[in-house]
């Protein structure tokens, strides 16, 4: 799987090293493991996704991460990102719509030794108000605008990496408002508001 990164062009050091300590494999639904590290999408049910790994890689590689950021990532899922994150940065803050894959997660983030994250089911596209402003946000859902909240709650100078009309944006907050960068294209499920699941 890192030399399949490598050759997508991921030379972030860090992104990398967290890639080779994270085990996909406990990621990814029962039946699945011999699939974990391939660079794929893999389905976790509920009409969710594990996203390919290259596509993870690329996100967090282009918000440039600092060991003392704090980071709030919209869709939990099956945790793999997470986990990535609890590598990468000094505080997570994670929400999922899906509150049977948050108790999933912790388990899962516990038995992969990353469980310094902060889970909590609910509508992502409020964020987290509590823990705001985030150095960083990463949202792994797709939508046609940035959710006004989410804008609100990124520090001046902070990043959002966000899927917009099937396009991966890199958005940085200046003091005139938000600027854009297209990456690259994409496919990721809906952002959707509420949550589900008791």
């Amino acid at each position: 799987m890192i030399e399949a990164l490598k050759a997508k062009g991921i030379k972030d050091a860090s992104v990398i090293k967290a890639f080779q300590e994270v085990p996909r494999h406990l990621f990814v639904p029962p039946g699945l493991e011999h699939k974990a590290y391939q660079d794929a999408a893999l389905p976790i049910g509920g009409g969710q996704t594990i996203s390919a790994p290259s596509t993870v890689a690329a996100m967090l590689a282009a918000l440039q991460l600092s060991p003392c950021d704090r980071v709030l990532e919209i869709g939990t899922g099956s945790g793999f990102q997470t986990a990535l994150l609890t590598r990468l940065v000094a505080e997570v803050y994670s929400i999922e719509r899906n509150l049977s894959l948050i108790k999933e997660v912790r388990e899962k983030l516990i038995r992969a030794e990353c469980g310094t994250a902060q889970l909590r089911a609910g509508d992502g596209m409020l964020g987290w108000l509590q823990h705001a402003p985030y150095d960083a946000i990463i949202v792994s859902a797709g939508t046609d605008e940035v959710p006004s909240n989410l804008a609100d709650q990124l520090k001046p100078g902070g990043r959002m990496i966000i899927p917009l009309k099937g396009r991966i944006n890199l958005i940085t907050k200046t003091r005139g408002g938000l600027r854009f960068r297209e990456l690259s294209s994409c496919q990721f499920v809906p952002l959707l508001p509420g949550h589900t699941g008791s």
